[in-house]
């Protein structure tokens, strides 16, 4: 008799689930674009509207990653004491640290850089590889969120099974 999927497989497959659902809403292939901030609360059934304010580093460029900074707001939403007055959980704190550490290793920049220096080497900002970069960049976020999520215990019922149709007029 199979025993079913070990832990690090079914921690790997939720990580790709998230990953796949990411680049799918940033890309635009199989639904409207979302800005990268927008994708990432998708991928983990979170209401978008401030997280539209990550669009192109803070809407001017000159602030950090909103891919990168989404993945820290969906950790917070889904870890952090629902108290506004309550302190940072334990559990915030360290997949916070984990979050940050692992974006690290595996993105080509610092993890705090400007999205106008991240995204410089593209002359044209809607260019067709500057969206390939942007696209797995917010893959990578939400496959390291799924992988901070789940190592915490919390992964559970946060990546919705399917990409959902944009809202009507809807494009991020």
């Amino acid at each position: 008799m199979s025993e079913g999927p070990s832990n690090a497989e079914r921690r790997a497959a939720y990580a790709a689930e998230a990953r796949a659902r990411a680049e799918a809403l940033y890309a635009g292939v199989l639904t409207p674009h979302r800005s990268c901030g927008i994708a990432l609360a998708e991928t983990f059934g979170l209401p978008t509207p401030s997280y539209q304010a990550l669009r192109k580093g803070g809407l001017t460029g000159a602030g950090p990653c909103g891919a990168i900074a989404a993945g820290l707001l969906v950790l917070g939403e889904l870890l952090g004491d629902p108290s506004p007055t309550g302190p940072p959980t334990d559990a915030l704190k360290e997949a916070a640290g984990r979050y940050r550490e692992a974006i690290a290793a595996k993105i080509d920049l610092a993890v705090d850089t400007a999205c106008n220096d991240r995204t410089a080497r593209f002359p044209t900002f809607a260019s067709p590889a500057r969206l390939a970069y942007c696209t797995s960049l917010a893959a990578v976020v939400a496959e390291t969120v799924a992988e901070v999520l789940w190592d915490a215990g919390a992964a559970h019922g946060h990546v919705p099974p399917a990409v959902p149709p944009a809202p009507w007029g809807s494009t991020g």
